[in-house]
Parts: structure tokens; C-alpha cells; sequence
């Protein structure tokens, strides 16, 4: 089945809130979050053929956990030779006001 770029993937608070709850109970004093700008994340989407993006875990070489951005197109795969995304902002130190997804 290809991609479209238009699948739902919305999310309750009240889940979304369970589920970053759940993290942090088990992966104390680990990142909570990484901010990407909107640049970066455009730069993935404006490229041709690309319908959405698709997120690796991974780990740096200091042992920080952080994700690779990477396009995905129609057909599922990674646009590995085009733009990604990496250096994210994590969390802490830069974190949003507490809210229901990080306290």
C-alpha cells in the first residue's frame, strides 16, 4: 500500500499526555523532547515526490538519544539522498512552560 500524505495520525491530549507521561516514568532524567524548526521540516516536505516525513531513533556518539528526519515518499521509501534532519534542540534545557506532555 503506497503513501499518501494525507494519513490521520491525530492524537488525543489526554493520550498524547499518557503516553509522554509514560516516557518519562520510565526514562528518568533522559530527553524529553527535541524542537525542530519549521525551516528544517519544510525543507524535508518541499522536496519533490515527498509525502510526509518518517523519524529514526537513534544515539549520538556522547550516548544522547535524538531522531533523524528523513522525507518519505509514495512508494514508502526514505529519500535518503535528499535533505535530513538531525540537531534538534532538546529538552531540557530548552523546554516549553510545563504543560500536560512534559510535567
Amino acid at each position: 500500500m503506497a503513501f499518501t500524505g494525507n494519513e490521520d495520525h491525530s492524537i488525543s491530549l489526554t493520550e498524547a499526555a499518557q503516553f509522554t507521561e509514560n516516557y518519562r516514568n520510565n526514562n528518568p532524567n533522559e530527553i524529553l523532547a527535541l524542537y525542530y524548526s519549521k525551516d528544517a521540516i519544510m525543507d524535508i516536505l518541499n522536496q519533490p515526490n515527498c509525502v510526509g516525513i518518517r523519524t529514526y531513533y537513534a544515539e549520538k556518539n556522547n550516548g544522547d538519544k535524538t531522531l533523524v528526519i528523513v522525507g518519505v515518499e509514495a512508494n514508502e521509501n526514505d529519500m535518503v539522498n535528499g535533505v535530513l534532519a538531525e540537531f534538534g534542540t532538546p529538552c531540557p534545557n530548552r523546554c516549553s512552560a510545563p504543560n500536560d506532555l512534559n510535567s
